[in-house]
């Protein structure tokens, strides 16, 4: 039977989930090997284990696949950690942490001082469970090509402890959540006009963390295609190798 139109989609659907699922449990399978080798040999105790990786994925969340947007479905980072003689066994972290901080975080735990220009915290406190009373409430997210793969919309925002704001700027369009009372991001209250003083908040948060990075717009209307490094200064041809525009 060939299989077209709603049946074609469902099926299809379903073959991406069986994919993306079994890969996710090759991963947990071979990590868990590896746990059990470090055991088996005594290194428990002195070895660190940080399981983390790229962006969240939809499977389906609003409509969408793959990463990118800053949904809290794509948005989220895995970063778990074995480390016996600092971190508790199950226990949980809600503070915000950010890519960035995963260098600082890996030199801390070596013994190795953080160079100042380095973006991002050691996540070390964190661990043992504390939070310092100077850590982020806030982090700033970019993305830049429009449309990009699967037509993704070039959008940046600021995510909170309890709010989202996003702008979509070749667009012009805003979109504001409320992650506590509205956690799946389905009722956008940007134009609530019950929300103006918090959307004139996260504004502000947010032109405060773009300033903080740098982020001038140096790269807004001039991006090159997404799988060629910009040309060099002295040179007009282009280089080979890829390079990730999200920050």
């Amino acid at each position: 039977k060939t299989l077209a139109g709603n049946e074609l989609n469902k099926w299809q659907y379903q073959r991406y989930l069986q994919d993306y699922l079994a890969c996710i449990q090759s991963v947990d399978d071979n990590v868990g090997r590896m746990l059990d080798f470090l055991d088996k040999e005594g290194l428990r105790e002195n070895t660190i284990v940080i399981y983390t990786s790229d962006q969240g994925f939809f499977l389906g969340d609003h409509g969408l696949y793959d990463k990118r947007f800053m949904y809290e479905e794509s948005i989220k980072m895995p970063f778990l950690v074995r480390w016996p003689s600092v971190a508790k066994a199950g226990a949980v972290q809600d503070a915000l942490a950010i890519n960035p901080d995963f260098a600082p975080t890996f030199m801390d735990a070596a013994g190795l001082p953080v160079p100042a220009d380095m973006q991002g915290r050691s996540l070390m406190p964190l661990m043992g469970g504390g939070r310092p009373e100077n850590w982020r409430r806030s982090f700033y997210y970019r993305y830049y090509h429009d449309p990009g793969d699967h037509n993704t919309r070039a959008h940046y925002g600021v995510r909170t402890e309890t709010h989202k704001l996003i702008y979509f700027w070749k667009k012009d369009q805003w979109e504001m959540y409320d992650l506590e009372k509205d956690p799946a991001e389905l009722k956008n209250i940007y134009n609530d006009s019950s929300q103006k003083e918090m959307a004139e908040k996260l504004k502000v948060e947010l032109y405060r963390l773009k300033k903080e990075v740098k982020d001038e717009d140096q790269f807004a209307e001039s991006q090159p295609p997404h799988d060629v490094d910009p040309p060099s200064p002295k040179s007009p041809k282009k280089a080979d190798t890829k390079q990730k525009r999200a920050l």
